[in-house]
């Protein structure tokens, strides 16, 4: 990990920042070039009308030329969903969520679209060191902490902007000492849409005090559309040669290759394939939660590292990103508990997470790329999800 730790999103989903007045008109225009399909596909705003922590809930709504259309909130800077044109044309909501704020709020899958932080994914025992002093967080994921801990950046209200009509800008000021972490930590993400169909999301982070930082962002992917069934026969390809293996509360224990383990997709392989196998880190994880070790490590700019393919709908995902790790998760967890927009549940392994970050429990594993972030330096990221048809 270099010095200043970089993070780079590319979502192509420029978060833009919208005033009361300019949502309902960005949704009157959505609703005017789109057919009634789509307009009941993504949430409106009255369904998020409503104030948490003092603060006014926002909903935003950015796209493209070429009818990639997406709805983001302040609440938990969190894509609500994403719209992307199918083999046929037809608008698919590929990002699944929830229709209003309440259920975001209250439901009892807390992550659906947002920016997790400060520390996305999981921390032994909640415990880490820096310069002599050990910090203890909430232990919110059996005997370790998890995304940040329970009012992390998930839960959090974030300020937002648009500056344009592909974008969003959203910041949140995370106190020293919050949620058990040192330093007064300044967020900044910003969401665009580009023309070249890519969502963006971009990262920029400044502390005054060292401390620790993995953000990342928690889109729930389903890439025939939110509501259609498993993505077990999405077909899959990640550029990496290792990945972590974990014990069994899901800490990494080391870094090992991929090869000759159901782990292996530097060639592409349906998801399903091989869930199954009699595996013990498949146990661990229920199916898929781990975190693969990229091949290119640490890049200036976001470079390919995952294609994957939805085999009813025709659309593809490249994804890009300048960090070192992206956490595949495939939906082993989800139990029907959660009601989505389109009135389906959550079932088991209906979609899949492509968290792109610095490795679990990084401050606690000295041989993984630090996350260490000092006064002074900026943690930059950027990840890209680029979308396009395969007929």
């Amino acid at each position: 990990m270099c010095q200043s730790i970089r993070f780079v999103f590319i979502t192509a989903i420029s978060f833009v920042f919208f005033s009361c007045a300019n949502n309902q008109n960005n949704k009157t225009e959505m609703n005017s070039t789109a057919d009634s399909a789509v307009a009941a596909t993504l949430p409106g705003a009255a369904t998020f009308d409503s104030t948490i922590d003092g603060k006014k809930v926002q909903l935003a709504y950015i796209s493209n030329k070429n009818g990639i259309k997406a709805a983001v909130t302040n609440y938990g800077a969190r894509m609500v969903g994403l719209l992307v044109p199918d083999k046929n044309g037809v608008p698919t909501d590929v990002c699944i969520g929830f229709d209003n704020i309440k259920d975001y709020a209250s439901a009892p899958e807390r992550y659906f679209g947002a920016i997790v932080g400060r520390f996305g994914n999981r921390i032994a025992k909640g415990k880490f060191t820096i310069d002599g002093k050990e910090y203890q967080l909430a232990l919110n994921n059996g005997v370790n902490a998890l995304h940040g801990g329970p009012k992390g950046f998930h839960s959090v209200m974030w300020d937002m902007v648009q500056p344009d009509s592909s974008s969003v800008v959203l910041t949140y000021v995370a106190a020293d000492g919050e949620e058990g972490y040192p330093g007064k930590l300044t967020v900044k993400v910003e969401y665009r849409i580009t023309n070249a169909d890519e969502v963006i999301m971009n990262y920029e982070i400044s502390t005054d005090k060292k401390t620790v930082v993995n953000v990342t962002n928690h889109n729930y992917w389903n890439l025939n559309g939110e509501g259609s069934g498993t993505i077990n026969n999405h077909e899959l390809m990640i550029k990496a040669t290792k990945y972590t293996p974990v014990d069994s509360t899901l800490i990494p224990t080391g870094i090992e290759p991929v090869a000759g383990t159901p782990f292996d997709f530097t060639t592409a392989a349906t998801i399903g394939s091989r869930v199954d196998a009699d595996n013990t880190q498949l146990k661990y994880g229920k199916g898929y939660d781990h975190n693969y070790v990229l091949d290119k490590g640490i890049t200036a700019q976001p470079e390919l590292i995952v294609t994957i393919k939805g085999d009813k709908s025709g659309i593809a995902m490249d994804v890009l990103t300048t960090e070192p790790g992206v956490q595949f998760y495939g939906g082993n967890f989800m139990g029907g508990k959660n009601t989505l927009k389109n009135g389906t549940k959550d079932e088991f392994r209906t979609a899949f997470c492509l968290e792109t970050q610095h490795f679990p429990d990084s401050p606690n594993q000295p041989t993984f790329p630090t996350t260490v972030l000092e006064p002074g330096k900026v943690y930059k990221s950027s990840t890209v999800q680029r979308f396009y048809v395969v007929k």
